[in-house]
């Protein structure tokens, strides 16, 4: 045998032996199996908490607004930080926490530590987490989980924590159902719900990525809501708890004191802001004896996903989705709608372009093609944009450089005086899920009008009545949107044969049209294309 064709003998045993190893550890990944008789605690918010410091201190507010909710809105990173950090400061009985992403480090960290101190002093903590975005992080939830007043459930986990992507090969159709619920509760008597994970990028600290987003601290008669779908999903089949999943639990005391180490490290930056700063010098229930955080009040509706519905187990009542599209369709004069993953099917553009025809002013804000993270997002997007501005549908597309034209023009990002970052961000993206109807009613939560959310994924949010609320997150929509935002509108040609779509912005005092999408070359668009194609729609 010559040696070329030695070679070529060689090659093809050593591809023979990587495919065979792809092949076993797939094998392996399919046949793990989650714990059959995992021992799940049943437990439940605290009902009696009115004695407690945050209970004291909003009592007198609520006695002024009998059956409604006080709603502080927050709609920048800093402030969506300080929010949680003074929460979990201020907690004494328990801690409530379920997202769907929790990046331990930076801001996360800073996070993080707060409630391993709420810990410490004898609050009951439950942590609850998508497994999707866990990778990697084990030893940290084992360490964390492994605090005695601490527990740590993941919901819908992988059972092979080695080979996560093989078993997804596997198990795609269960693991690809996700839990994207966010919310944060202290003391049965304050809640944090919205849009934001908790990461740099969702807090304005990173310098790459700045997602712009909402979410809403809620006091009164909606919190116990709030805990009661924490409390179904919690002890839902489909939260397993960590020490279930991750035998390195047993070599967790070592781990956790290791742990304390970075995060006091890790969070020193994220605590930097004189914001922060502020209020957690003053403290969550002092601001709010103070009057230091501004507030709302209103009627407010927790509307969620039946937890079941991730074994597609669930009747349509128990779609968020369902009720959303109930409360939209019953407006008479304004719906705006903001969601930074926009994928109308044919049955919704008909919805919409429905509802603009009897009358109702809608419009829409998403991301532009520049500023979207998931491209095939806007490549199912596109296609419907024509006809929506057809109808006399007002669309808005996030320009990446948003934060950047307002600085120029010393416009601040947020809606008080308080700049929006401490980090100067080289890029914009839309991640608030907010939608207002006849200009009282507001939902802040985290489900996008796409097909994922509709059918796969988890979701939850509050429906708020609050005019002077919804007059406030207009405003500032309604002053920036010419700035940060392309309009869409049709242009007809010349020759009046046809028509196309253009980008109309304001770019240093100027209004500018663009007759192509902007910041979209021939390879953006032959990659878009392609991913039309694609069968992937109920996947965005």
């Amino acid at each position: 045998m010559t040696g070329p064709a030695r070679s070529w003998q060689a090659c093809w045993r050593r591809l023979a032996s990587v495919a065979t190893a792809v092949a076993c550890a797939g094998v392996l990944a399919g046949c793990a199996s989650l714990p059959a008789s995992a021992e799940r605690t049943p437990s439940s918010a605290l009902a009696v908490t009115t004695d407690t410091p945050l209970g004291k201190a909003l009592a007198p507010r609520l006695a002024q607004h009998p059956g409604e909710s006080l709603l502080y809105p927050l709609s920048t990173g800093p402030d969506a930080l300080a929010a949680r950090l003074a929460m979990a400061r201020a907690a004494q009985r328990s801690l409530d926490l379920q997202t769907y992403i929790f990046e331990p480090t930076g801001t996360g960290a800073a996070v993080l530590g707060d409630i391993i101190d709420a810990a410490d002093r004898g609050v009951r903590v439950r942590l609850l987490l998508d497994d999707m975005h866990t990778g990697g992080l084990d030893k940290v939830l084992a360490a964390i989980d492994s605090h005695p007043n601490i527990e740590v459930r993941l919901f819908n986990p992988f059972a092979n924590r080695g080979a996560r992507w093989l078993e997804m090969l596997w198990s795609f159709s269960r693991l690809d159902r996700r839990m994207h619920n966010k919310s944060m509760t202290v003391d049965n008597q304050i809640s944090l719900v919205g849009g934001r994970n908790v990461g740099d990028a969702y807090f304005s600290a990173r310098a790459d990525m700045d997602f712009s987003d909402l979410d809403v601290l809620v006091a009164g008669p909606v919190v116990p809501q709030v805990s009661a779908v924490f409390d179904e999903y919690w002890n839902d089949a489909s939260s397993y708890p960590v020490a279930a999943l991750i035998p390195e639990g047993k070599d967790a005391p070592g781990e956790t004191r290791a742990l304390r180490k970075r995060l006091e490290a890790r969070g020193d930056q994220a605590k930097a802001s004189a914001y922060v700063q502020e209020l957690l010098d003053s403290g969550l229930a002092k601001g709010i004896e103070s009057g230091h955080m501004p507030a709302y009040s209103g009627k407010a509706t927790v509307v969620s996903d039946k937890a079941a519905k991730i074994t597609e187990q669930t009747p349509g009542d128990g779609y968020a989705t369902v009720r959303l599209e109930r409360l939209i369709s019953a407006a008479q004069n304004e719906v705006v709608l903001v969601s930074p993953y926009f994928v109308p099917d044919a049955d919704g553009e008909a919805w919409l372009i429905a509802m603009a025809n009897r009358g109702v002013h809608v419009r829409i804000l998403t991301n532009s093609f520049a500023a979207t993270d998931v491209s095939a997002v806007h490549a199912g997007y596109a296609p419907h944009r024509e006809a929506l501005v057809a109808a006399g549908i007002e669309l808005y597309e996030l320009k990446p450089g948003a934060y950047a034209e307002l600085a120029q023009q010393g416009k601040g990002a947020g809606s008080g005086s308080r700049s929006r970052t401490w980090l100067a961000s080289s890029r914009a993206s839309l991640h608030a899920k907010n939608y207002i109807v006849d200009q009282h009613l507001v939902f802040i939560g985290s489900l996008n009008m796409d097909p994922r959310s509709a059918k796969l994924n988890t979701e939850m949010g509050v429906v708020l009545d609050s005019a002077a609320l919804a007059q406030r997150i207009l405003k500032g929509m309604n002053d920036r949107l010419p700035d940060i935002a392309y309009r869409l509108e049709l242009r007809q040609s010349p020759d009046g044969s046809s028509r196309h779509l253009t980008w109309t912005t304001r770019e240093q005092g100027e209004l500018k049209t663009y007759d192509s999408e902007p910041d979209m070359g021939p390879l953006q668009q032959l990659g878009v294309g392609l991913l039309r194609v694609l069968p992937i729609r109920e996947e965005l």
